[in-house]
């Protein structure tokens, strides 16, 4: 069965995007920093040497998006085909999507809820994981106990403001360490959620 599990790379203050985030500026300023790791300066994802290869290859392994409306957005729904990984994105919002998503087949809006749009993430997933991506929309799958797991790769910079992560949670949160992989780029820390 399919795990959700959200990926996310952030500043050691919990930022995970810079000052200035915005449709003209996804991410913010400085964002770029947050990802040097797993991406060259081109913006083309590469598997890092070492230990931190089997966190790239972990992000390869998944059978559906779960993404915030915001985040996808952004970026227009990665033109259709987050990453060039052929699964489907699953955007939670009571809002109809934009006109641009009719171009892009594998893009499914959800208007009933982050439970149901996890349910179908999961069950487009098959034994796959889903990758969840966006703080709202994570901060959500946590209140209403259908995220599964928690990858942070923690990046040596404090950004003194942006977005945060867990801005706004609505209870304590239990978490247990899973793996921790180490680096001089970044350390990377995978958690359960406790039930």
């Amino acid at each position: 069965m399919a795990s959700s599990v959200l990926y996310m790379a952030m500043s050691l203050d919990g930022y995970i995007a810079g000052p200035n985030d915005g449709p003209d500026n996804p991410g913010g300023d400085g964002f770029a920093r947050l990802h040097e790791w797993m991406v060259t300066p081109a913006g083309e994802l590469f598997r890092p040497s070492g230990p931190a290869g089997e966190l790239s290859d972990d992000l390869g392994t998944a059978g559906a998006v779960l993404v915030g409306r915001r985040t996808a957005e952004q970026v227009d729904h990665w033109g259709g085909d987050h990453h060039g990984w052929g699964v489907p994105i699953f955007v939670p919002s009571h809002r109809p999507p934009g006109p641009s998503v009719e171009n892009y087949p594998l893009v499914t809006y959800v208007s009933d809820g982050i439970a149901s749009a996890m349910a179908q993430a999961k069950a487009a997933a098959g034994d796959r994981n889903v990758h969840v991506l966006g703080a709202y929309t994570a901060q959500r799958a946590l209140e209403a106990g259908v995220l599964d797991e928690v990858q942070t790769s923690l990046i040596p910079v404090l950004f003194g403001g942006g977005r945060r992560l867990f801005d706004v949670l609505p209870a304590r949160v239990e978490l247990e360490i899973v793996r921790v992989i180490d680096t001089p780029e970044a350390t990377h820390i995978r958690y359960r959620v406790r039930s």
